[in-house]
């Protein structure tokens, strides 16, 4: 019996033409695994792909709901945004998907695991690492980064050998797509001057075309957790398909930057985010309004360093769950509900109220309710301005 590989099918052409190359380079019998993860498309005709290409199984695997909990929440808790823009979308699911492989090789007694990634982006080490985290003992096969084929080569390569190309003249972007997000790039977008062409996009609407009144949601948190929307309570998985589709017909989640990768070079993304950004704006606003000073002005290094892990693919280092934890101890009252706004590509919160909420009406108001001791100010100055008193009287004798 040939040694099994567990292969992370996509049913493009990159992870199709895998299939023999894993056998003819290697003599493994491959497994395709395919995870559901949100993204649009038929699994199940790319699992029947896999077979007629000479898969020996292949397995799709639903975890929607896996991802939405274990992935999708603690990075919202922790408004987790890469370099301040990118909600992580692709970042999240790879160490999911590498599980899901470590899981399959050892329920099949596997001697390897493979990947269709390149070797010049993040996503390779996202795999290789949780992998070496999970199963050490694991060979992890890498074709991209062996093969050295030209994309006309690949084409030709997979013809030869009764692979199907489904399309003559290739897509000019690179795609991924799932329910925190959808990224892109390539093509035209390689030019950071050039200004995204609209067939770039795929969940939103150009603001331009967005409908010309704006539509009001309010979103309901329980400890940190988005629960309902507009006073409907729903599970995570339905709360954030409909936020991306409400938001999308908006045009809001547009993301153009050029961030720096952990393989040392700066790429140009697009991404289109729009329930993760509606999600995370909302969640802001609702810590603003339950969390003390103290808390609020601490909180962002914990999510800098939380989305860092994440971007790099350390999911499972220890420091990435001890940083969950902080966050989640952080997130205690923060439950109420957050009213926003999306119009024309913007999303804006304009209400939020919690039964936390720290904000006392008649400490803030300046009307005839103020019970704020005013005259305790002078006192308070007093001291806190006390060591530049000091200091500014020393300087004047120098």
């Amino acid at each position: 019996m040939k040694d099994l590989v567990i292969l992370a099918y996509s049913g493009g052409l990159d992870t199709s033409v895998a299939i023999p190359w894993l056998k003819e380079r290697y003599g493994y019998d491959v497994v395709a695994l395919s995870a559901d993860l949100g993204q649009p498309g038929d699994l199940e005709a790319v699992r029947q792909k896999a077979l007629r290409i000479g898969a020996v199984d292949a397995v799709t695997l639903d975890l929607k709901e896996v991802f939405v909990e274990e992935f999708v929440l603690p990075a919202l808790k922790a408004n987790a945004l890469y370099e301040g823009k990118y909600p992580l979308a692709t970042s999240l699911a790879r160490p999911l998907i590498a599980r899901a492989l470590v899981e399959e090789a050892e329920r099949r007694g596997a001697k390897a695991v493979a990947h269709g990634c390149t070797g010049k982006g993040n996503d390779q080490v996202r795999f290789d690492v949780t992998v070496m985290a999970l199963a050490p003992h694991l060979r992890i096969v890498a074709p991209l980064r062996e093969w050295n084929m030209s994309r006309e080569e690949e084409i030709e390569y997979a013809k030869e050998r009764g692979v199907p190309v489904s399309v003559t003249r290739e897509s000019p972007y690179s795609v991924d797509e799932n329910l925190w997000g959808r990224s892109c790039e390539a093509g035209v977008l390689e030019d950071p001057w050039a200004e995204p062409p609209e067939d770039a996009y795929a969940w939103t609407v150009s603001p331009r075309q967005a409908p010309d009144e704006p539509e009001y949601l309010e979103i309901g948190f329980l400890r940190g957790r988005p629960v309902s929307l507009n006073g409907e309570e729903l599970d995570l998985v339905t709360l954030v398909d409909r936020l991306n589709r409400l938001g999308g017909r908006h045009g809001v989640g547009r993301i153009d930057m050029v961030e720096n990768r952990l393989v040392g070079i700066k790429s140009r993304e697009i991404y289109e985010a729009p329930a993760a950004l509606i999600l995370i704006e909302a969640h802001r606003a609702l810590e603003e309004l339950t969390l003390t000073r103290e808390t609020m002005h601490f909180k962002p290094l914990l999510e800098q360093k939380f989305a860092e892990l994440v971007y790099y693919g350390l999911w499972y280092e220890p420091l990435r769950e001890a940083v969950t934890t902080a966050v989640e101890v952080t997130q205690r009252w923060v439950t109420g509900e957050v009213r926003v706004k999306l119009f024309k590509g913007q999303c804006m919160v304009v209400g939020r109220k919690s039964p936390h909420s720290l904000y006392e009406y008649s400490l803030a108001t300046y009307d005839r309710q103020d019970r704020f001791r005013h005259e305790s100010s002078q006192g308070f100055i007093e001291l806190w301005g006390l060591p530049l008193k000091v200091w500014g009287s020393r300087q004047r004798t120098v």
